[in-house]
């Protein structure tokens, strides 16, 4: 588990900046990060989009 908090605070790094995050995200996911662990981590740093004809 230490290894794929380790790897998913690295991705949220990468998504703070301008850095790539396909790189951190395959470490995450080869260090047996589940999907959504991934996802929930780019949508702490980028949110989730909302479509502007939403009400």
């Amino acid at each position: 588990q230490a290894a794929v908090d380790a790897a998913l605070a690295e991705l949220r790094k990468a998504a703070e900046g301008t850095d790539n995050v396909l790189y951190p995200m395959k470490d995450a996911l080869r260090a047996r990060a589940t999907v959504g662990e991934v996802c929930n981590a780019l949508r702490d740093i980028w949110g989730t989009h909302v479509p502007a004809d939403v009400f």
